[in-house]
């Protein structure tokens, strides 16, 4: 009898254990945030949505974040710690003593970190429709300058003129090419010299740049040149000025510059399009410098590929964002950081990429644009952690 008990016994131990071998796993395109990964309350209720001048962050899952599981936070978590320079909001500088630690963490713990202390709103207009917004990108030039006028080197960039403050808004571009007096109050601020009036214009949109200069003496350095400030004009899209003229359809910078190949008696009717000039100051470059891009408009310097620039009334700077964007140039699933503004970004869905520097981060930054969709990641109140 006790023979047949054991039998029984262990009979039902092997039927148990096949059918937990039978059970299907999820495929990986099926998984989102794993379930060990889940602080205790995330199935509970989600909190309020949060209202800014600009947007609605509306509460949601960490599974409704698109590649989550997969993106190379590491990259991301670099921008993070520049942000912790200069920290934002409080419940974000709060968390800088962690990040700093979490830096050589690996992958896993700092996905684990994400959702046990921040919780996930999607950034909605304030109006709560949910359609896509746009993303575009940006870059830092990378030109050749002289530090003086010689052949070939004839387009000064400027240092802001002493009576800049006295008058506002300033002289247009027009005037500060063509009118006496707006030249003699800029004599004497000339930086350095560009060999084309569209690399110094598309220099001043960029905001900032990057230039290989040739000295008096021959020797060449590598500088930055930083915003300063404007001529406090409006700013005209040369883009959109050449297709209101009907002249072409492609309005990235590869078009007009194809555009402006074919028509060079028209460059200047081109460039007086825009009245706004950009004025610069120059940083020397160390070896550390030139890994990062320029400073944004939070103070730190940019991440390749992890820094975004945002309306600041929609999102705080120094916010760790989570993006999607799919199109025929990118398609992103990441984190990134706000840390930057410009004054064609502006609304709840609207974001510029910083791609980095050179030829190459400017073909793909004059080209993007796609549709966006961001999610921000703000701490938890202290009992939801």
């Amino acid at each position: 009898m006790n023979r047949l008990l054991w039998q029984l016994f262990l009979a039902l131990i092997v039927g148990t254990l096949a059918g937990c071998a039978l059970t299907p796993a999820p495929a990986p395109g099926e998984r989102g945030v794993t379930a060990g990964a889940l602080p205790p309350d995330e199935l509970a209720p989600l909190p309020p949505p949060l209202q800014q001048p600009k947007s609605r962050w509306v509460p949601v899952r960490w599974a409704e974040l698109p590649g989550f599981e997969a993106d190379a936070l590491h990259e991301a978590w670099n921008a993070w710690v520049k942000s912790c320079e200069r920290p934002g909001p409080a419940a974000l500088a709060s968390l800088c003593g962690e990040v700093r630690r979490l830096s050589i963490a690996s992958a896993d713990e700092q996905r684990a970190w994400l959702v046990q202390r921040l919780q996930p709103y999607r950034v909605e207009p304030v109006e709560g429709t949910s359609a896509d917004g746009l993303l575009t990108g940006y870059y830092e030039p990378l030109l050749e300058a002289s530090r003086g006028p010689r052949p070939g080197f004839q387009v000064p960039l400027y240092r802001p003129p002493a009576s800049l403050a006295q008058r506002r808004p300033w002289y247009t571009r027009q005037e500060i090419e063509t009118l006496p007096e707006a030249r003699a109050a800029l004599r004497g601020r000339e930086i350095a010299y560009l060999a084309d009036p569209v690399d110094a214009l598309m220099l001043q949109i960029q905001g900032s740049g990057r230039l290989r200069v040739t000295e008096a003496d021959g020797s060449q350095r590598l500088v930055r040149l930083a915003y300063a400030a404007t001529n406090d004009q409006p700013y005209k899209s040369v883009g959109r000025w050449l297709l209101d003229q009907g002249a072409l359809r492609d309005a990235s910078w590869p078009g007009i510059k194809a555009w402006i190949a074919q028509n060079p008696q028209r460059v200047n009717e081109l460039l007086w399009s825009n009245p706004r000039m950009v004025f610069f100051r120059e940083e020397a470059m160390s070896e550390l410098d030139a890994a990062f891009g320029p400073r944004g408009a939070q103070g730190v310097p940019l991440t390749p590929g992890r820094s975004i620039a945002v309306d600041r009334e929609s999102i705080p700077y120094g916010t760790p964002v989570w993006l999607a964007s799919s199109g025929p140039l990118l398609n992103l699933q990441r984190l990134v950081m706000a840390q930057d503004t410009g004054s064609a970004i502006v609304g709840a869905l609207r974001a510029d990429y910083f791609a980095g520097w050179g030829a190459e981060a400017g073909d793909l930054a004059g080209r993007l644009k796609q549709p966006l969709r961001l999610w921000v990641l703000w701490p938890r109140p202290v009992a939801q952690r």
